[in-house]
Parts: C-alpha cells; structure tokens; sequence
C-alpha cells in the first residue's frame, strides 16, 4: 500500500517520482484516513482523566496547534517562491496536511471541554516555540528558500515528529490515533526536506555552513520545547532524553552539528 512507503528509504529518482504528486498524496492519506472522522474511528469512547491529567494533555495539544499553524503559515507562504514547480506541488499537499493536523488537534481539544480553543492556545503556547515560529516566518518573509526549507521541513518536522511519536505510544486511544495519522505525515514533510537540502548541499556546500548557524541558534528553543512538553507527558528522564536525541540523529542524517 502507498501509505506503507518511507520517503527515507526511495531513491532519489523514485522519491521525485513518488512524492512530487498529488497522486501519491491522495492514494497515502486515503490510506490511513479512509474511516475515520478528524483522525480516529467515530465509535471509539473517551478516557476518564484526572484533573491535572486533562490540564497537562490540553497544554500539550495547545503547543501541538502552535506547530501545526507555524507549519500551516510557512509551507503556504513558500509555494510562492519555490524553486520549481515540482516543489510548489509538494508544498500544497503539505498545507493540505498541515490545516487537517491543526484542525483535529483544535477539534481534540473541544471534545476536551475548551469552549474557546483559539484562546486557550494563546494562554498555554510555549514561549520557546513562539519564537522559533517567529524565526521560521521571517526566512519564509524574505523569501530564504534554503533557511526555510530547513528550519521548517527538517528542524520543525522532525521536532513534531520524534514528540508526536513517543506521545502516541502512551497516549488515550483517541489521541494516539489522531497522532499515528499525524507522524505518517510527518514523515513524508522531513523527506522532502532532506532530499531537497541533500541536493543543494551536493552542489553548494557552502551553504552548509549557513545553515550549521541557524541549526545552532535555534537548538536551545527546541531543546527547551522538548523540556517543557516531557513535563506535560510525565515523561521520566530516560523518555525525555529519548525524545531529544532521535530528534538530533535526525538533523545528523544532514550533517550538521549542534
């Protein structure tokens, strides 16, 4: 089945082939979507949770919604300068993506009792997120392909992707599922990213060194994003370190250093 295929494991020809399309896009989401309504089966019931339980898991969906709106505002604004039109392609199945992840996290959180979700994400967004999403926003204002691209499909998506992984293997039921949908997407974003870096740095590895720059100056943001959401999930330390180094093996695969 297409939604079986890791964008990491295609050739380079086979993932222009498979993942500049449209096509690949509606066969993989119809894949693990078919069934379901905003990510999990309609029939499932929900858990009974504690009061800080339920407090804990809204700040975290809370954060999770600043991600997907960060990604949401930056993948639309890079269609415009994208470097050929296979890449625009791919970019408008992201933000396609991306409002589906915004929009079942805002609906987790009403089927959580927040009557106002808009404003809860304000009140309970993460300080170290917000400035990464800043940061992120202003390459996408300048229209820095190469800055972009990065801190948004390598550094943004494998930070979503090694949380919502280890959270969806402890998760309530509904929340997992939501968050296994998520990751399958997730993982086609960070490929396309790597592949497209990988080829820029092939012919211009100069523009490794700018990009190490960025790596570093944003590192503590992410890292203290990771810290502040291992507390939400009563992660151990353990959990908390594990969260932390997938995500560097991932930036590694890339070379770069933090």
């Amino acid at each position: 089945m297409t939604d079986a295929i890791d964008p990491h494991a295609l050739s380079e020809e086979d993932f222009h082939a498979e993942v500049h399309s449209f096509q690949f896009w509606l066969e993989a989401v119809e894949g693990y979507l078919a069934g379901t309504e905003f990510g999990f089966d309609a029939g499932q019931t929900d858990e009974t949770f504690t009061l800080p339980e339920l407090s804990d898991l809204i700040t975290t969906l809370c954060n999770y919604c600043v991600a997907e709106k960060t990604a949401l505002e930056a993948s639309s604004g890079m269609i415009r300068f994208a470097p050929s039109p296979d890449a625009a392609i791919f970019l408008s199945t992201q933000v396609a993506d991306e409002g589906r992840h915004l929009e079942v996290f805002v609906h987790r959180l009403k089927m959580l009792g927040i009557e106002d979700p808009w404003q809860e994400i304000d009140n309970r967004a993460n300080r170290s997120l917000l400035q990464f999403k800043d940061r992120l926003l202003e390459f996408v204002d300048q229209q820095d392909w190469e800055a972009a691209i990065f801190v948004q499909n390598v550094l943004l998506e494998a930070m979503e992707f090694t949380v919502f992984k280890a959270h969806a293997s402890s998760a309530d039921p509904i929340t997992s599922a939501i968050l296994a949908g998520v990751v399958k997407d997730e993982r086609r974003h960070m490929g396309f990213g790597e592949n497209d870096l990988g080829r820029k740095l092939r012919q211009a590895p100069h523009t490794r060194t700018r990009l190490n720059q960025i790596n570093k100056e944003l590192n503590p943001l992410v890292l203290s994003t990771f810290s502040e959401i291992a507390k939400e999930l009563k992660l151990n330390t353990h959990q908390g370190l594990s969260i932390s180094s997938n995500y560097l093996a991932t930036i590694d695969r890339l070379g770069f250093s933090t």
